[in-house]
């Protein structure tokens, strides 16, 4: 049962789009590895605006996804990719529907 979530909202700079799904896309084998992340969706919102959500069954988990190793790269690549500082959002989960 997941009960906490991230939501992270990226904007991309002009002309950073593809690079920005590129990114999402690269990142999707890396959260595999995370035992924590029970869902991740690296999402397309507009033309430029982009998101990650994810979803974790304890705290632990979603500690451990934002010191992970995709939390890293967005951090570093932030400054290139996105037109303003990515909001990362803790949500608590009140209703899931999970396989």
């Amino acid at each position: 049962m997941v009960k906490f979530a991230l939501l992270v909202v990226l904007n991309a700079k002009p002309g950073k789009e593809a690079a920005v799904e590129a990114f999402l896309r690269a990142s999707q084998p890396v959260v595999q590895d995370e035992p924590g992340t029970v869902a991740w969706f690296g999402l397309r919102m507009g033309p430029s605006t982009f998101a990650i959500f994810d979803a974790f069954p304890d705290e632990e988990g979603r500690q451990a996804h934002l010191s992970g190793r995709v939390a890293a790269a967005l951090m570093e690549r932030a400054p290139d990719l996105f037109a303003s500082t990515p909001q990362i959002e803790k949500l608590d989960v009140l209703a899931a529907k999970m396989p």
